[in-house]
């Protein structure tokens, strides 16, 4: 049986229209940071063109070896700069830092990485092998909701949530914003992409 842990972890569903607070469990990730203009940097091409390769291999070795098959989870992205403005009213996107992530089971372990990753390197098409790690993150109490559109009508959703929302419920923003890309947007209309917008938080007082 296949494992789709989009539908089995509550937190990879949000809705439109709505901030609601949830915990999201411990998870890992394989990861790759950059810096950049994601529309324009290089090195967010050479990291996507490295993360899937390595997120597809690992699913068929898990399947061949362990067993076990899985679903290879969509795309999602930590986003951060020195200025939060860059993200709401300015959407200055060059000075933005991130980090691509792909989540990937519990069972997954190093070796597994270190493996497919080897693979993937005879095949010379994957630039950014040597920065891919896999590494857990643990986000807990968070913020999110699901936007609708593209990803550049995004601002007014974050500057509400940033400015309303969270104020609102006594809690402050902590960790980075965080996004998960359920639409792929080679095949979906701007104006139909979905996207988790998340931000984790802690209560005050």
């Amino acid at each position: 049986m296949k494992s789709d842990f989009k539908k089995l972890i509550p937190t990879f569903s949000a809705q439109h229209g709505k901030f609601s607070l949830v915990t999201v469990p411990p998870l890992q990730f394989l990861m790759i940071d950059g810096h950049g203009d994601p529309n324009e940097a290089q090195s967010y091409k050479d990291a996507l063109a490295t993360l899937y390769p390595v997120a597809y291999t690992l699913k068929f070795l898990s399947k061949r070896e362990l067993g076990k098959d899985y679903t290879v989870m969509p795309l999602e992205a930590l986003w951060w700069s020195d200025d939060m403005e860059s993200f709401t009213s300015a959407r200055d996107k060059s000075r933005w830092d991130w980090t691509v992530l792909n989540m990937v089971p519990e069972w997954i372990t190093g070796d597994h990485v270190e493996t497919a990753k080897e693979a993937v390197g005879k095949k010379g098409e994957s630039p950014l092998l040597e920065t891919l790690r896999l590494e857990p993150l643990e986000e807990g109490l968070s913020v999110q909701t699901l936007h609708v559109g593209p990803y550049d009508h995004e601002g007014p959703v974050l500057e509400e949530m940033h400015s309303r929302f969270i104020p609102e419920q006594a809690l402050d923003m902590t960790g980075k914003h965080h996004e998960i890309y359920l639409s792929d947007p080679r095949r979906t209309a701007p104006e139909k992409l979905k996207t988790i917008l998340r931000q984790p938080v802690i209560r005050l007082g």
